[in-house]
C-alpha cells in the first residue's frame, strides 16, 4: 500500500475560528497521516489503521471546504435542487446544525447514496465508528473539542457551527455532490 502525503490547505481568514486554532488542528491532521503513514508501514490493519485513516479523510473534506474563502451556494445548484426535492433548503440546514449540535465527540455528515439516489445527513461519533459503506462524503463538520474549544470554550459550540456555516466555501461542496452523482 502505497503512503500518503499530507496535504497543504490555503485557508484564508476566517470568521470566528482563529489561525491559532486552524494551525493547531492542522497539527492533529498531519498526525493522522503520519500515524496511517507509520501502521502501513508495521503492516499492522488492525482497528487503529480505520480511526487513524478516516481521521485523515475527514479532516481532508473539512480543511478543503473551508479553502478561498465563504462562497454561497447558488440557487440552481444541483445539491440546492436535490435537498430541495424533499423540503426548504433552510429547513434542512437547520436541521443539519442540530445534528452538529449532537452531545458529545464526532462528525455530523452529509453523504449521497448512489443506491437509492439520497442525501443521508448522519452523526459519526469516533472516525472509524459510523462511517457509511459506499456513500460518497458531501459535507462534514468537525465537532471534536480540538475543532472549536480553542476559540468558543465547550459553551461555545453553537456559535462555532454557525461560525462554520458562514466561513464555508459551498463550491467545493457542490463539486464533492457533482462528482457523487456522476456516471462511471
Amino acid at each position: 500500500m502505497k503512503k500518503f502525503e499530507e496535504i497543504k490547505f490555503n485557508i484564508g481568514e476566517l470568521k470566528g475560528i482563529s489561525a491559532k486554532n486552524i494551525e493547531e488542528h492542522l497539527k492533529l491532521y498531519a498526525g493522522y497521516v503520519k500515524n496511517t503513514n507509520l501502521i502501513i508501514e508495521k503492516a499492522e490493519f488492525q482497528t487503529r489503521f480505520s480511526f487513524e485513516f478516516n481521521g485523515m479523510r475527514n479532516h481532508e473534506y473539512y480543511f478543503k471546504s473551508l479553502e478561498s474563502g465563504a462562497k454561497l451556494l447558488p440557487a440552481n445548484s444541483q445539491l440546492k435542487i436535490a435537498i430541495e426535492g424533499s423540503q426548504l433548503f433552510d429547513t434542512w440546514l437547520a436541521n443539519f446544525k442540530i445534528l452538529a449540535m449532537t452531545r458529545g465527540v464526532g462528525w455530523a455528515v452529509l453523504y449521497y447514496d448512489k443506491q437509492t439516489k439520497e442525501l443521508i445527513p448522519t452523526w459519526i461519533d469516533e472516525h472509524h465508528l459510523g462511517q457509511l459503506n459506499g456513500l460518497s462524503w458531501i459535507l462534514g463538520i468537525d465537532m471534536w473539542e480540538h475543532a472549536f474549544v480553542a476559540d468558543y470554550q465547550p459553551s461555545g459550540k453553537k456559535q462555532y457551527v454557525e461560525d462554520f456555516f458562514a466561513n464555508l466555501n459551498w463550491e467545493v461542496v457542490e463539486e464533492n455532490f457533482k462528482k457523487s452523482i456522476e456516471v462511471k
